[in-house]
């Protein structure tokens, strides 16, 4: 059990910049997630927590004991690869017995805590077979099984569930969760998944170009983000975003077709974020709203509605709402849109948010 911070750390590699002056705390026995594009800069991260990688700058501590300088043995860190690493030469058993084979357990506490991994992974009945003959999902999880095995300060998993379907990732996911409950570790887990992310984590950390943009619970994050990217980078589908324009005492946006009232944006708006829930689709023989709207296309997903909508005379320009269950909306009506004023998110000319 551990907590783990970095401070001002930062990590090069030739000319790329991967972390930049990063600085942000672990806590104890917590599910923190990092989450981002490709080469955001997780994986680099999670290298530098486990010492297989230096920082060219900055320093690490695990418990509050500096360990910038040691290796990865001296960190006593079970890590989860993305390409998962097993042993092809040896069964599944034995790839999960081997970093307690390397440390001399004695054999009756391996058998205690491979049958323990196993039971709580569903793979006993899978043992006996070499990694060839399993399938994506079953490597995966003994690859996580052999990380459990071991009694570390904490566990390192980069997308460890990216190759598996979409129903086993949400089953093997929950599996996480719980685990880490009942072992009680700092579990550090990185993913380009928004949807795993907010899933699992207790706090993520929200990253792009080396940086963490912003750190809190999934939920804060969500309702809070610290700017346009972060914003967009949570939900699905994406926040719509529209640019403001002020015409003297009154303010529209998306190109005409929202009309905002004065009193309900502040000072400074450039932007402003409306998630695709908070977007309604009203019939024209209602109050106008702004300019017409036309619908552009109608996704039917089953216990939700996904209508994209434009001006009717600039269809680059689209707009999505999220509708409940299966309304009866054609291709080409012409709607306006409402909203909540509650549920706007604003955004200065940097795109940084604006608290109100």
């Amino acid at each position: 059990m551990a907590s783990i911070v970095f401070e001002n750390v930062t990590k090069a590699f030739g000319d790329t910049l991967a972390v930049d002056n990063v600085s942000f705390e672990i806590k104890d026995n917590e599910f923190f997630c990092f989450f981002g594009p490709p080469l955001s800069g997780k994986t680099t991260i999670l290298r530098l927590m486990l010492g297989l990688d230096s920082p060219d700058s900055g320093d690490i501590y695990i418990d509050g004991q500096k360990v910038t300088q040691l290796g990865a043995a001296e960190r006593n860190m079970a890590m989860v690869f993305q390409n998962l690493a097993l042993f092809p030469h040896m069964t599944a058993l034995d790839n999960i017995r081997f970093p307690l084979v390397e440390r001399r357990i004695p054999e009756p506490q391996i058998r205690a805590k491979v049958e323990e991994a196993s039971d709580k992974l569903h793979i006993k009945h899978i043992l006996h077979k070499p990694p060839a003959q399993l399938s994506g999902g079953e490597r995966q999880r003994v690859a996580i099984a052999r990380a459990l095995v071991r009694d570390p300060v904490a566990y390192l998993m980069d997308d460890p569930i990216s190759a598996l379907d979409a129903r086993l990732r949400e089953e093997t996911r929950v599996e996480l969760k719980r685990i880490q409950r009942e072992i009680g570790h700092t579990l550090v887990y990185v993913t380009h998944d928004q949807e795993e992310a907010m899933s699992v984590a207790d706090r993520m950390a929200i990253l792009k170009d080396g940086h963490v943009e912003q750190i809190g619970t999934p939920i804060e994050i969500y309702d809070q983000p610290a700017n346009s990217y972060v914003a967009a980078l949570l939900g699905a589908p994406r926040i719509n975003l529209f640019n403001v324009e002020e015409h003297g005492k009154t303010w529209t946006a998306g190109d005409g077709l929202l009309d905002l009232q004065s009193e309900n944006v502040p000072l400074g708006t450039k932007r402003i974020g409306l998630r695709p829930e908070n977007l309604k689709i009203r019939d024209r023989s209602d109050k106008d709203l702004g300019e017409p709207a036309q619908v552009v296309s109608v996704e039917p997903l089953g216990g939700f509605t996904v209508v994209s909508v434009a001006r009717k005379d600039n269809a680059n320009e689209v707009f999505r709402a999220m509708l409940r269950g299966q309304p009866q909306i054609d291709v080409g009506t012409e709607v306006a849109l409402g909203w909540d004023p509650s549920s706007m998110l604003f955004f200065d000319e940097g795109d940084r948010a604006i608290s109100i």
